[in-house]
């Protein structure tokens, strides 16, 4: 490829990368292929069909955009399109690029319409897919990176329980194993919160730092989500296992027998718990062992 076909590439993963998107990743495309139309159409791993995400220049009578077929993972590359099949549509001469991440995952295709295709379309569009396949990614979270400190892992979640990975965040894999996180997640987004942080044990009984944020999930976060994020860590003030479940009822607004009732303890034993917990966080009421609590995250997360 010569200067200027490079030039334009750089341009299109810039674009890609940036607000613009899709739109401005064709507008520099367009420096070196004449196009009329475009569609990008991506792939719901969640469905397992496609769907018409972003498109300009097309005339669309009712019914599915026929196209040229899906692409196994991992190969593939431009071929065209029937263009008997398309001209109702608005198409002339057709190219479609199957849209395949640098490690082989297929996320939808790139059709392209234009009054004639330049020898070096096919080369471009090869090169270029990789870059184009984010567009179409649909397992993208969208997420502000302030919310979320380094050192956490993350998955997130869509009200249908999909998990998805985060994009530049290491994905947890404990969280995506457990099946009772994903109705954690729908409840969260139910309710009000914008975020909200937690300890966790494990179904391995390791303890865990929790955030969960709410995050646009899917194509440019068109869909909402919850990050379930956490990192490995000890229980704060030396807080044994039983004191944070009583401190995380007390913060519930619970009363001494109703706690006792629900971990199954003598009221004696449930006072003696709180002595404790009053001299490790530095509190002597109830109401600032509770702000504590909720402001550091302290209450167990029950799933």
């Amino acid at each position: 490829m010569d200067q200027i076909t490079l030039s334009a590439c750089a341009e299109v993963g810039f674009q890609v990368a940036g607000s613009t998107g899709a739109h401005g990743a064709m507008r520099a495309l367009r420096r070196v292929i004449p196009l009329d139309a475009y569609e990008f159409v991506a792939f719901d791993p969640a469905t397992g069909r496609h769907r018409s995400l972003v498109s300009d220049g097309l005339r669309r009578p009712p019914g599915p955009l026929p196209s040229a077929g899906t692409p196994a993972a991992g190969g593939g590359g431009p071929y065209p399109m029937d263009g008997a099949r398309l001209a109702a549509y608005g198409w002339r001469q057709g190219l479609t690029t199957p849209l395949l991440l640098a490690d082989g995952r297929y996320t939808g295709l790139l059709n392209l319409s234009a009054p004639r295709f330049p020898a070096h379309a096919l080369t471009v569009m090869a090169a270029l897919s990789p870059t184009l396949a984010h567009v179409t990614d649909l397992t993208r979270c969208v997420i502000d990176p302030v919310g979320l400190p380094s050192g956490f892992s993350a998955v997130a979640f869509d009200r249908g329980g999909v998990v998805r990975d985060v994009a530049g965040v290491p994905r947890s894999e404990v969280v995506a194993a457990d099946p009772a996180m994903a109705g954690y997640a729908r409840a969260f987004l139910d309710s009000r919160e914008l975020s909200r942080r937690g300890l966790w044990q494990d179904r391995g009984g390791r303890w865990r730092e929790v955030r969960v944020l709410r995050a646009g999930v899917g194509s440019h976060g068109a869909l909402q989500g919850a990050v379930v994020a956490e990192r490995p860590c000890c229980l704060p003030y030396e807080l044994t296992a039983r004191e944070a479940q009583v401190l995380t009822r007390v913060a519930a607004g619970d009363s001494n027998p109703q706690i006792a009732a629900a971990l199954v303890l003598s009221v004696r034993t449930v006072t003696t718990h709180l002595e404790h917990i009053f001299a490790k966080l530095g509190c002597d009421s109830r109401t600032r062992v509770t702000t504590k609590a909720l402001a550091e995250g302290l209450c167990v997360i029950d799933l």
